[in-house]
């Protein structure tokens, strides 16, 4: 028997005022469920998109930071200590942070109520990522909720998700009366006129150019038509292009000489507005340009106001105004526009036929009929999955929960930073000016920025977009033209010290721009990078370090993400694989597995970088050379009592010789963790995830002094662990250390990639005596 409708029902999305499709709908699917069960306690969890929160109404009873993760887990334990009885989420790629929207499933695998699902975009041609995401959300919801066959259709399809999970469900649509558009227009002042109207957040894929260029062919035929384009310009948008693409449109609407029959409101209306707005309609125009588009909550609005459609034929558009109840008419054809428009005005009794039609089906979408339907699918839900949150609390052992990792500050990074880059070294934790800055360090900074933004999984914030502007231009400053060099160190009054700097400086000139190539949202960044990798590639030829060797190796790797086909970058990733085979064949003997007769500085960079090209080269001696030495490595800098101890700076680790044991540095725990994780993605061996967390944890207080380098109330690390004490000092090379570990154990985190058969890892060597 099915259970009743939950005491407690939540609902989780964007949520009014907060300017978006997802979050209308949500505040909407909420007060129509609750007005449906008052017997129930419906709240919501806003997602947030910026750093200052929005006004919410007493409805939201808790908030996520889109880019937080760890928001996403203490969101997850508000709702089981609330003992929410089923949760609803609104799912959509792009408001949630994380590569395809991943750190949703941080939540949905910690919830212990039922999971419904709705969701508002479902991709048949999916990347890697997005296919990997959508799997486990399916996964993880009890129910699915389309609002299309199609949808149902590309679910079972292309996701295997079966049919007896998934409730087709309506997008929800106010209850207007079906009465005279004559009246409304009254009140808006367009008496005597015919209008068109398309509303919603703009942007260029509405394809609004169309309709108006479809405007001087309807014109000519029906000269009291005007085209209302309702709207706001996406906030997104406007962040980042400003209004261009609303000027280009009232541009184009000037010279095609329709301006006296366009109105443009640029607002984000309420929904009383909205509703004199369609009401004072004679057609709806959308126009939009891309077939994949399973839901539109404007179309939904209009055809269930009872109001004639003329649309292109995405997916949603092909499935309510098929039978003759709307017109379609192809992608990008402004004359088959016009001769959808002007048959219904040409035919009045045609147009209120449609308008009838398409007002009695719109009855079943009313938000009080789509409530009755939520609230059944709810009541599936929890008669599928009895859920008893609290009594789960007692299996939240510390083994049962993921592992929780510092959340993110920049403030150090940003206070370090300026017009021209990052500054090398701070005194405490104040910008040292005399020491000025280089490459490396800026290079660091690029990458890190890189990967801040990937974690976010939407546009570049604008601190991280900033800094990384200052950071590119500090790299295209810092190569000389005349030798093809990186320059590495420049005064604080941006004079260059030298004509070239080292090839590990160069080299990680190389990594970071390749990174920028590879992975940067920003286009101008992305071509930059490009350019200058390509530029200063061919010099690596001729260096003798290992360092540099693995750092262009890594470069490679990245640049060749968008560039695969690159010959010169395979060439030599093929060259530099070799070389470090070669040199691990001349030196490593069973007692001493390693590329050296010293183990010195950034040792683990070695390691990382054949993991990398083993796999993108198909190299089996490689990847094997790899996890010797990386486990030989780990064994050496692991103490009885089973902390991470890096090989100290003062001294290093000579073959024969007795090895140091401090100055600590950062980037050894940073490096370390890098090449843990490569060698995880190389073999899924989970003793690689352990080491990792091991390396990190150093920063954190797992070390000789039981002392933490990271200062979490600014963001800063110390620059090293000394026999006595912690430094001091906050340079920028180490505090990138740290943020950089921190962004790669996110990733790794967020990563849901199924797990091959995973190959044989030697077991590290037993530890030292501490």
């Amino acid at each position: 028997m099915p259970l009743p409708v939950p005491e407690h029902i939540a609902f989780l999305g964007g949520f009014l005022p907060r300017l978006c499709g997802i979050a209308t709908f949500t505040h909407d699917l909420c007060e129509a469920v609750a007005e449906a069960a008052p017997g129930s306690q419906c709240f919501a969890g806003a997602v947030n998109d910026r750093i200052d929160a929005y006004d919410y109404p007493p409805r939201v009873r808790f908030e996520l930071d889109e880019k937080d993760l760890d928001s996403y887990r203490r969101a997850a334990d508000f709702l089981n200590f609330n003992n929410a009885g089923v949760l609803c989420v609104q799912h959509e790629f792009g408001i949630y942070g994380g590569g395809a929207g991943s750190h949703l499933l941080a939540l949905l695998r910690e919830v212990r109520m039922p999971v419904v699902t709705t969701l508002h975009t479902i991709l048949s041609n999916p990347n890697a990522t997005q296919l990997r995401v959508m799997e486990e959300l399916i996964r993880r919801s009890d129910r699915l909720v389309v609002m299309a066959h199609k949808g149902a259709e590309i679910l079972r399809d292309t996701y295997a998700a079966p049919d007896d999970k998934v409730d087709l469900i309506p997008h929800g649509i106010p209850d207007m009366p079906f009465i005279d558009s004559s009246f409304y227009k009254a009140q808006l002042g367009v008496e005597g006129r015919k209008v068109l109207l398309t509303f919603g957040l703009l942007g260029p894929g509405k394809g609004i150019e169309y309709a108006i260029e479809a405007l001087p062919g309807i014109v000519a035929r029906h000269p009291n038509v005007v085209y209302l384009v309702l709207g706001a310009t996406h906030p997104h948008l406007v962040a980042h292009e400003g209004e261009s693409y609303r000027l280009s449109l009232e541009r184009l609407a000037e010279d095609l000489g329709v301006k006296e029959h366009v109105i443009f409101y640029n607002r984000f209306v309420s929904l009383d507005d909205l509703k004199e707005f369609i009401g004072a309609t004679d057609i709806y125009l959308t126009p939009y340009l891309n077939e994949a588009q399973i839901t539109s909550g404007t179309l939904a609005y209009v055809f269930g106001a009872g109001k004639a459609v003329v649309s292109t034929p995405y997916w949603h558009a092909q499935e309510l105004l098929s039978d003759g109840r709307g017109t379609l008419v192809p992608f990008r054809d402004p004359h088959a526009i016009a001769d959808g428009v002007c048959a219904y005005l040409d035919d009045p009794a045609r147009l209120k036929a449609t308008r009838d039609e398409a007002y009695l089906l719109g009855r079943d979408m009313i938000w009080p009929a789509v409530a009755q339907r939520y609230l059944e699918s709810f009541r599936r839900a929890r008669t599928e999955r009895r859920a008893t949150p609290r009594s789960a609390f007692a299996g939240w052992t510390l083994a049962s929960r993921p592992y929780e990792l510092p959340p993110l500050r920049l403030d150090h990074i940003i206070r370090m930073s300026d017009g021209t880059g990052i500054l090398q070294h701070a005194t405490f934790n104040v910008p040292n000016f005399h020491e000025g800055y280089c490459t490396d360090d800026n290079a660091r900074a690029f990458i890190l920025c890189n990967l801040l933004d990937e974690l976010g999984g939407g546009s570049p914030s604008e601190n991280t977009d900033r800094l990384a502007t200052s950071y590119l231009a500090f790299l295209a400053a810092a190569l000389n033209p005349e030798t093809g060099r990186f320059r590495n160190f420049m005064s604080h009054g941006r004079q260059w010290l030298e004509a070239s700097g080292s090839e590990d400086s160069h080299a990680r000139a190389l990594w970071a721009t390749g990174t920028g190539s590879g992975r940067s949202r920003n286009p101008g960044h992305r071509r930059l990078s490009a350019q200058l990798f390509e530029r200063s590639l061919p010099v690596v030829e001729a260096f003798s370090s290992p360092r540099a060797w693995a750092f262009t190796l890594l470069g490679i790797h990245e640049y060749l993400r968008t560039a695969p086909d690159h010959a010169p970058a395979k060439a030599l990733r093929e060259d530099l694989t070799a070389r470090l085979v070669r040199l691990w064949n001349a030196c490593a003997t069973d007692d001493w597995p390693w590329f050296e007769s010293s183990a010195t500085y950034d040792n683990a960079r070695l390691c990382q970088a054949l993991f990398i090209s083993a796999r993108g080269a198909a190299n089996p001696e490689a990847l094997e050379i790899a996890l010797k030495s990386l486990g030989w490595l780990i064994s050496v800098q692991k103490t009885q009592k089973g902390h991470f101890r890096p090989i100290g700076s003062n001294g290093f680790y000579v073959k024969g010789g007795a090895r140091a044991y401090f100055d600590q540095q950062p980037v050894e725990a940073q490096s370390m963790v890098s090449a843990c994780l490569a060698a995880y993605r190389a073999t899924r061996d989970d003793l690689w995830l352990r080491e990792a967390k091991r390396a990190f944890e150093w920063f954190l207080g797992r070390n000789d002094l039981g002392l933490p380098l990271y200062d979490s109330s600014g963001g800063g690390c110390s620059d090293g662990l000394h026999p006595d004490r912690v430094s001091e000092n906050q340079g920028a090379e180490s505090t990138l250390a740290f943020h950089l570990a921190l962004a790669e154990m996110n990733l790794a985190a967020h990563a849901l990639a199924p797990a091959p058969t995973p190959a044989p890892a030697p077991a590290p060597a037993p530890a030292p005596a501490s």
